[in-house]
């Protein structure tokens, strides 16, 4: 029996048995019983009493005796409760609270639990409680008993730790992403760099012993991209079949002319790798320069330097009063023209044949001197051949009628077309008209009004009012001649450029000696039948001056011979368009 303040709350009863054992080995109320505790209480007083038992001296009083122990350590370790009497002690857990109320509606400030902590009602009843510490162990009941948030911290370190892992985790992918980029970027590179011809134009020019693709740079994709802010449309120089050029500026400072191929395919791409091979071999003043490729872009790139004004083809067919192509600058043009064909027909180390000359692919620099460009069709030969025979490529009006029928290709076909670029010159009409009733070809149609004798009925306005009838038709004779059917019976280019350059002088010439007529500082002693034109057309005479004022000088001509005509056949050369302050010179 328990009590507490003299009431009985709570015992068991169990009846008494002589026998030494019990049911078992356990209390199920024979000679042994069981109870638990009740919770909430201040103490418990245990105390043995009979009930109902008329005999009880025949209850041994080593019966009597009881113990408190903890229920699962009875109920599933004691196999035996006699046991117990050859024990010192058992096992017992007592559990313990403090009274007053816990739960959502107490604050927390009410109770005996210190910070960091939590109350827990006990037992059945709401009128006791413990504390426990939140986080880790402590006593609760001390105001700073329990530690702070250990699991918090631990948490924010597992937190951190997992963000920098997967930080980390992140870093590895994007740099995993960028090398896979990185490579496949550089595999598709390699992939263009192939399909442009890289190898191919690698093995032509080993093949002609020019060294190797490094001879002219090799630009990357990202460093043209920039140089034309990535091809803009407000870039565009001009468009052509073969692709469309832009303008751009490189790292170094260099103004540019990036040629961008408009598909790929095989015609094409030997077009473009044959325009690398020939300008690589070609080095002359009056032909564009090549400053390098691009192969490894989708499609092939060609970097020119750029040549700021235009071609030829604009100034012959529209008005430009800025720059009036008088007489003197299309015969230069044109001697430029002729002399840089003539030094790719003889003078290369691999002659070369242009096959596509137009007034359209004559350039004209910040100085309007010539500049031969677009070398896509162009071939290169042997030196003791004499032609080839190829698929008849080039621009209508300006094809060789004897190549377009026999589809073998010659330097007199290069001679056809730059005569036709003459004629443009000397009429300013273009190479095809339909307009013109007589014949839509320009070159037909000179060759009618040629054979007609009426050659200044179709003149070009601008040149008939400024110069003389000779040299117009010493041009246009040399025109004629190129323009013949036969190629056998056309001049070499450098016999044109011979002549055209003999035109020129001839004309400066006439310049200087109608300057000295009227000059009155001029004295000219002739010591026998002499004529001065003929005398200084001979002479390698060379002049850069513009003004013929301050002319002091005394020219001795000691034989026989005509000023005129010798001054005409010389390599007089000048730069200027007047004579005003010709220097003094003597001829013996």
């Amino acid at each position: 029996m328990m009590s507490q303040d003299q009431q009985i709350i709570g015992g068991c009863a169990s009846l008494c048995d002589n026998s030494n054992s019990t049911a078992g080995g356990s209390c199920y109320g024979i000679k042994c019983c069981q109870t638990t505790i009740p919770p909430s209480l201040n103490f418990i007083n245990a105390s043995l009493s009979n009930f109902g038992s008329k005999n009880t001296t025949n209850l041994s009083k080593d019966c009597k005796y009881a113990f408190i122990g903890h229920e699962g350590w009875f109920n599933h370790v004691l196999e035996d409760p006699f046991e117990i009497q050859e024990m010192e002690g058992v096992p017992a857990v007592m559990s313990w609270g403090m009274q007053g109320e816990c739960n959502e509606l107490v604050p927390s400030s009410n109770t005996l639990c210190g910070a960091n902590s939590v109350c827990y009602s006990t037992g059945n009843s709401n009128f006791t409680y413990t504390c426990d510490c939140k986080f880790g162990y402590g006593n609760p009941y001390l105001p700073d008993g329990c530690p702070a948030d250990k699991k918090k911290t631990r948490m924010i370190i597992i937190g951190m730790s997992t963000s920098f892992g997967f930080l980390l985790l992140l870093v590895g992918i994007w740099w995993l992403y960028k090398f896979v980029k990185r490579r496949k970027k550089l595999m598709l590179k390699r992939k263009f760099f192939k399909r442009n011809g890289g190898l191919l134009l690698q093995q032509q020019l080993s093949s002609i012993d020019q060294g190797n693709v490094e001879k002219n740079k090799l630009f990357t994709s990202k460093e043209l991209e920039k140089a034309t802010d990535r091809f803009n449309d407000n870039r565009i120089l001009g468009q052509g079949g073969q692709g469309t050029v832009y303008k751009g500026m490189l790292i170094d400072g260099r103004i540019v002319a990036v040629k961008k191929s408009k598909i790929v395919d095989e015609g094409n791409l030997e077009q473009f790798i044959n325009e690398v091979v020939i300008l690589s071999q070609i080095n002359h003043r009056n032909v564009v320069n090549l400053y390098g490729c691009c192969l490894e872009s989708e499609v092939p790139l060609l970097v020119y330097e750029y040549i700021p004004n235009g071609t030829l083809y604009q100034y012959i067919h529209e008005q430009n009063e800025e720059f009036p192509l008088t007489w003197d600058i299309r015969v230069r043009i044109a001697t430029e023209v002729s002399g840089a064909l003539a030094y790719l027909h003889s003078a290369a180390s691999i002659p070369i044949y242009h096959r596509d000359i137009k007034s359209t692919n004559i350039l004209l620099d910040e100085k309007f001197r010539a500049k031969v460009s677009d070398f896509g069709t162009s071939k290169s030969i042997a030196i003791d051949q004499t032609h080839m025979t190829t698929i008849v490529q080039g621009t209508f009006g300006y094809l060789d009628p004897e190549y377009f029928q026999s589809s073998q290709f010659t330097e007199k076909s290069d001679v056809y077309s730059f005569g036709v670029v003459l004629v443009e010159l000397l009429t300013g009409q273009p190479p095809i008209s339909s307009t013109r009733s007589e014949e839509r070809s320009l070159a037909t149609y000179f060759m009618v009004i040629m054979k007609e004798n009426r050659l200044f009925d179709i003149l070009d306005a601008r040149v008939s009012k400024e110069i003389g009838k000779e040299d117009i038709i010493r041009v246009a004779n040399l025109a004629k001649r190129c323009l013949n059917l036969s190629g056998r019976k056309r001049p070499t280019m450098k016999e044109v450029a011979t002549e055209l350059e003999g035109i020129r002088i001839s004309h400066e010439v006439c310049t200087v000696q109608q300057n000295y007529e009227d000059d009155e500082y001029a004295v000219l002693e002739l010591t026998g039948p002499w004529d001065v034109a003929s005398t200084l057309t001979g002479s390698h005479l060379h002049r850069s001056a513009s003004s013929s004022r301050d002319v002091a000088s005394v020219i001795e001509l000691t034989g026989p011979r005509d000023v005129a005509s010798t001054l005409t056949g010389s390599h007089f050369h000048r730069s200027a368009s007047s004579s005003r302050d010709v220097h003094p010179l003597l001829f013996k």
